[in-house]
């Protein structure tokens, strides 16, 4: 119990010093491991269930996103902000369809994105001379 306690209260100080970015990556790059892990792993006898809770996690994922890039004051540009909102619901669709007819090859689109996303997330953004 104690080293549970431990690990939650190293988890939360880490969070307060991670920037949105990196927390957003973060985020994103379990998302991306969580249905990496059901690809792999396709024969396990508990599949459905892991698969249910990665497919949530991602749903949660990208609902969070939806809701935050479809504020009027989001400051990020217009058209990156439609097309990461077109890769939401292309995402939500495949989720809807992975659930329905059950494939790991279904996963790997998903688990493409998380990644790259978040892996452009940890890339420094770039500075524009004045």
């Amino acid at each position: 119990m104690q080293t549970n306690n431990a690990i939650r209260e190293y988890v939360g100080i880490q969070k307060e010093s991670m920037s949105g970015r990196e927390l957003e990556a973060s985020v994103l790059t379990k998302a991306g491991l969580m249905l990496k892990a059901c690809q792999d792993n396709w024969d396990a006898p508990d599949r459905e269930a892991k698969l249910l809770d990665a497919i949530k996690f991602n749903q949660k994922v990208w609902s969070f996103f939806q809701a935050e890039l479809s504020e009027p004051g989001n400051p990020m540009p217009k058209k990156l902000r439609e097309d990461i909102l077109n890769l939401s619901l292309f995402l939500d669709k495949r989720f809807f369809e992975v659930m329905a007819y059950p494939d790991p090859d279904k996963l790997s689109i998903a688990i493409d994105i998380n990644f790259n996303i978040a892996a452009g997330l940890r890339t420094a953004p770039e500075t524009h001379a004045a």
